[in-house]
């Protein structure tokens, strides 16, 4: 229970200072004023407390009491999270707007979780059990999800009862008896504090992709499930757009969105389409196996901090139950705005671009709780927390100091380029700056499909990388003065662009393609520049190339079903070898 222990002294925006704290903590849950504000104390001094408010601070008095909740921030985690919209705190939208209508009234106090819901539990322990924390005590069915309910961290002993039926998340399902003779009663809810990372038994390496089913991202840069990927792009390149792509199509378990600081349409954009969408994982909903967290740009800034930390936690929580989780972060510039400007208020010394100087540890905090573990409990278990962070640098700059941050922390880089976005290219990651430092590892796993895969994916970016020296020259003697050879790559690396990287978001089949007809559609491009290159070294002149009818319809493959690449590249060998002979020259034929 909150205890009134002090007054507030000033107000600076979202920055209360308060009077008579000497017996708080840091990190402390603060209720603020009359209307019991939601704040958090963040600096003590003098026994004085600053505290950032998550709520509007209008109207607020000098004299008025502060209230210490004792305890830190900390968010219920259990069944009830699975395909709803929540704040920054965690709170459901949905809920709000039953209890308090359209406009929401500052202090309004609500329970993470509905304690009037009942949920079907089935226990997976029996009665006499031993049981350690991580172990899984039974199953809840939530929409999409196999909710598993987990022993707390911390608590171990030998199962005394065991219940199964329907039960609310505070009801006891379970009894345990510690070595101690200590009783211990296990309800379907624990709480956990936002801002420590929860533990494990060990940190895996990872061992396969996110298939997300765009073609620049699996092929040319994965990431692997328990990494980190970050996306930087000024206003425009399709940051949003790319993400939301990624949640509708990751292969992921579960789908967290962290809309932090997002403009309030795009986050409608969201919440209207997600519960529209079949999911190709279950044949269900997409938002039934998705969590959507809420904090627009006209909420306060604190809250947007808040919010990045709720959304891990609950990575973490899903991981800690054996499921591959995909978190997107949109984006991680407003949450580290956030952060200046409260550091700003408290009068802290900045560093470059204003921001605190504990910038750098707390976006080193968030990415390294991403991770493929082995998680705790008696069962072996394996989870993952992919991130993948949105980052909006001010004009697209990539020198200021967020985005050279995220690059510190992340193991895979896809640079947005406006230009690209310019002209229509989606998705618009620029394939000369983005990078990936998990190709080898991940290598074994694409050798399912390509044994070569690395070669075939480093031929292909070296077309790409000669292309783009060669267009320099172009651009000032025109193609038609480059010897044939430059002008295949030319021709070969277009094709590559906008017949492999250029994807259709809204297209019924462009809009996902799977990793088989990924290998295949860049193969029988690569095929035809190793075709063509030995042509025009026996002086085929490489306009008759071009003009071959397979050329125009390579470029369509995108949109037409796997086999189509079979039969296209029969037909490609076959005109290729007719215009050979018309020449004289001489094609070997290649094995696909």
């Amino acid at each position: 229970m909150s205890r009134p222990i002090g007054i507030i002294r000033r107000v600076s925006g979202y920055l209360v200072i308060a009077d008579g704290m000497a017996g708080s903590r840091i990190g402390n849950l603060a209720e603020v004023g009359e209307p019991r504000i939601i704040g958090e104390i963040i600096r003590l001094f003098e026994g004085k407390a600053a505290i950032q408010c998550y709520e509007d601070t209008t109207g607020l008095k000098v004299g008025e009491p502060v209230y210490d909740a004792g305890r830190s921030i900390e968010i219920e985690l259990g069944p009830g999270w699975i395909g709803t919209i929540r704040d920054g705190l965690g709170r459901s939208e949905a809920e709000m707007l039953s209890v308090a209508g359209d406009f929401v009234r500052r202090g309004l106090k609500l329970s993470i979780l509905s304690r009037g819901r009942k949920w079907s539990f089935a226990p997976k322990v029996k009665k006499g059990e031993q049981v350690v924390e991580g172990d899984v005590l039974g199953s809840v069915p939530e929409l999409a999800v196999e909710h598993r309910i987990l022993v707390p961290v911390g608590v171990q002993g030998t199962v005394t009862e065991i219940y199964e039926g329907e039960f609310t998340v505070a009801e006891p399902i379970a009894h345990l008896e510690t070595k101690e003779g200590k009783g211990i009663e296990l309800t379907m809810m624990q709480t956990w504090p936002i801002r420590r990372a929860r533990p494990f038994k060990e940190k895996l390496r990872p061992a396969e992709p996110l298939i997300t089913g765009q073609r620049i991202i699996e092929t040319f840069f994965p990431v692997a499930k328990g990494g980190a990927a970050g996306i930087p792009g000024g206003f425009g390149t399709g940051k949003t757009v790319l993400l939301q792509q990624i949640a509708k199509w990751a292969d992921a378990d579960i789908v967290i969105y962290i809309g932090c600081g997002e403009r309030g349409n795009e986050m409608a954009d969201v919440i209207n389409n997600f519960p529209k969408l079949s999911d190709p994982k279950t044949g269900k909903k997409l938002i039934e196996r998705t969590i959507v967290i809420a904090n627009v740009s006209n909420m306060p800034v604190s809250a947007r901090e808040a919010s990045i930390y709720v959304g891990i936690t609950l990575a973490e929580y899903f991981r800690d139950q054996g499921y591959d989780v995909a978190l997107m972060a949109d984006s991680t510039s407003r949450w580290a705005e956030a952060l200046r400007d409260i550091s700003g208020r408290l009068g802290e010394m900045p560093v470059e671009h204003g921001y605190p100087a504990y910038i750098a540890d707390r976006t080193a905090e968030f990415y390294e709780r991403a991770g493929r573990v082995l998680t705790l409990g008696r069962e072996p278990r394996t989870g993952s927390v992919t991130i993948i962070g949105a980052v909006s640098p001010p004009g697209g700059d990539f020198s200021e100091p967020i985005t050279q941050l995220t690059l510190r922390y992340i193991d895979t880089f896809w640079a947005l380029d406006f230009e690209l976005a310019a002209r229509r290219h989606f998705p618009a990651i620029n394939w000369l700056r983005s990078y990936s430092r998990q190709l080898d590892m991940l290598a074994g796993w694409w050798s399912q499909y390509e044994k070569d895969w690395l070669e075939l994916r480093r031929k292909a970016v070296t077309l790409l990388e000669d292309a783009s020296k060669i267009e320099e020259v172009a651009s000032i003697i025109g193609e038609k003065a480059l010897p044939d050879a430059q002008r295949l790559i030319l021709l070969v690396s277009w094709m590559i662009r906008e017949g492999f990287l250029m994807q259709h978001a809204f297209h019924e089949v462009d809009t996902y393609c799977d990793p088989a007809k990924q290998v295949k559609l860049l193969k029988i491009m690569l095929d035809l520049y190793d075709h063509a290159s030995k042509l025009v070294a026996q002086e085929v002149p490489l306009d008759e190339i071009r003009a071959q009818p397979h050329i125009a319809k390579i470029i369509r493959l995108k949109e037409e079903e796997a086999l189509k690449i079979d039969e296209l590249r029969a037909q490609m060998v076959e005109e290729l070898g007719q215009l050979a002979q018309k020449y004289g020259a001489t094609l070997e034929a290649r094995a696909w």
